[in-house]
């Protein structure tokens, strides 16, 4: 019974938090969109705004935008808030129930650092909460005053906290903490400097008096910000399903380097037709394709496999691909390789896992038998062998003669 409610509480908060995502992404989308569409209008002066139409679902909207504050005060106020805060906390709950409760399979990596599950816990939580400050002490210096400067060495400040990670984490942990840094300034930003400066200029308005134009202009810094690094949290996010970019953890630094501009690149692409539909700059997307091509060979030049490939031997057709044979005709697997598998797989992977904090077989996949085994052979070369990221942390001790039976193992032939 346990198993099932902690099985449907990680599935039910993950759920939430990618909806609320959607919400907050699609207005931070929306509203970038807004502000480069909006035409001049009579009646707000040169530079405080401007007004756009739009037609949706049938029906048309006048929007206009009053850059510092209206005239007057409306009745009713939406305010774009809860989407992110959320997304922020049901992320944070994800972090603690996944890598944080189950830190000796995700985070603590022995060959890394000698530390144990509550002590990468507290460096995790203390980098969230120490790089936001990092970053807000950026943008308020005199930093903040040049956006390119402030691009740059935002950047260059990910890229060393990545590094960082790989220090005391596993690759997996590391990448995913990266994501989750750039979430919460992402969030902070929200929290701390979009919602209280836009308070600060209800007063204002509210006691009739006029307000600073620069918590305007903060807090649409800080928005923009956030429309920037959308599509690199994204991606970082989704990182822990994809081995291939955190298995050999000298890859993160420069991974999260061409993540961070590919997709600030394509953003800047939509951001600038969005304002003039005569102005694509194409050659964003170009650049942004090199950068994660890029990010291919160098996934590929990390893995031991993927050197071989390079080395010359992959070019021959089948040298490090998995076979194409039917799962269904390879009904037993070697006994070598099933030995390899009981040994330090299936502790975990079987209907009845025995590893501790484990209820259910990962993703379902059962390697407790020689026809299971046969039948995840694709997943098995892939994970333990190409990435080797398998077993998490390498928790059972796989030595690499025992990853040389699985490399060597072939499929039977048709």
């Amino acid at each position: 019974m346990m198993a099932y409610v902690l099985e449907w509480g990680s599935l039910l908060f993950r759920w939430l938090h990618i909806i609320a995502a959607m919400a907050w992404i699609g207005a931070s989308f929306f509203f970038m969109h807004l502000d480069a569409s909006l035409k001049p209008l009579a009646s707000i002066p040169p530079g405080k705004g401007g007004v756009d139409w739009q037609v949706h679902g049938g029906g048309f909207y006048e929007m206009k935008k009053f850059m510092f504050a209206p005239e007057g005060m409306p009745l009713e106020l939406t305010w774009h808030k809860w989407q992110a805060y959320t997304t922020w906390i049901s992320g944070f709950f994800l972090l603690v129930w996944i890598y944080y409760a189950q830190a000796s399979l995700y985070l603590v990596d022995p060959d890394v650092a000698a530390i144990t599950g509550i002590q990468a816990s507290a460096i995790g939580i203390a980098s969230l909460a120490g790089g936001w400050i990092v970053y807000d002490l950026i943008c308020k210096s005199w930093i903040g005053r040049s956006e390119i400067r402030l691009a740059f060495v935002s950047l260059a400040f990910s890229v060393a906290v990545a590094y960082g990670y790989t220090c005391v984490f596993s690759g997996r942990g590391a990448l995913v903490h990266t994501g989750a840094l750039l979430a919460t300034w992402m969030a902070g930003n929200v929290f701390l400097i979009i919602i209280p400066n836009q308070r600060k200029v209800i007063a204002t308005l509210m006691a009739g008096e006029t307000p600073d134009s620069k918590y305007g202009l903060q807090a649409k810094q800080r928005s923009t910000h956030n429309n920037y690094l959308t599509l690199a949290v994204v991606l970082l996010m989704m990182s822990n399903h994809y081995p291939i970019l955190y298995s050999n953890p000298a890859i993160i630094p420069p991974s999260v380097l061409m993540i961070i501009v590919s997709s600030a690149l394509i953003r800047y692409f939509y951001n600038v037709r969005h304002a003039d539909h005569g102005k694509s700059p194409w050659w964003a997307w170009a650049v942004a394709a090199i950068l994660l091509w890029c990010m291919f060979w160098l996934a590929m030049a990390a893995s031991p496999s993927g050197r071989e490939w390079l080395k010359g031997e992959g070019w021959k057709l089948g040298a490090l691909t998995t076979g194409t044979s039917s799962p269904h005709r390879h009904v037993s697997a070697p006994p070598e390789v099933v030995e390899v598998v009981t040994t330090r797989c299936s502790m975990c992977h079987a209907s009845e896992p025995v590893w501790d904090g484990i209820q259910i077989a990962p993703k379902a996949v059962l390697l407790d038998t020689p026809e299971n085994i046969a039948r995840e052979y694709d997943a098995i070369k892939l994970q333990a062998v190409i990435a080797g990221v398998m077993p998490p942390n390498n928790v059972t001790s796989m030595t690499d003669r025992e990853r040389a039976v699985l490399a060597n193992w072939k499929r039977d032939a048709d």
